[in-house]
């Protein structure tokens, strides 16, 4: 979204809310630190968050109940997806929150709402 996407932004400016996962911060801010623009995006970053819709959703005892159901039924499929990407979905999951990505690999999460721009 913060890159122009067209779509990203339509969909964030629906939005009547918006959570970020604490797991994308974290790759965000991993992100940042190999970059050249760190005190920037870091920058937009804070800014952003500070918009009063925006929050961030965090790991509870329910979210990681949720990580291992998935986590079970991915395995079982044959269909495991990165780490970080299964902890996104379970915290979208346990929050009854759809999912803004480009990422294909959560189409495959059972109970998870994928919005695609």
């Amino acid at each position: 979204m913060m890159a122009g996407e067209a779509g990203a932004r339509r969909l964030i400016s629906l939005a009547e809310r918006v959570y970020l996962p604490l797991p994308v911060i974290g790759e965000l801010l991993f992100g940042f630190r190999l970059g050249s623009r760190r005190e920037v995006n870091e920058r937009i970053l804070q800014d952003f968050l500070s918009r009063p819709v925006v929050s961030l959703a965090g790991v509870d005892y329910e979210a990681c109940e949720e990580y291992a159901r998935i986590g079970r039924v991915l395995r079982a499929a044959g269909t495991p997806i990165p780490t970080n990407d299964h902890w996104i979905a379970a915290i979208a999951v346990r929050n009854h929150l759809s999912l803004m990505t480009r990422d294909g690999h959560f189409d495959q999460v059972p109970a998870l709402e994928v919005l695609h721009w």
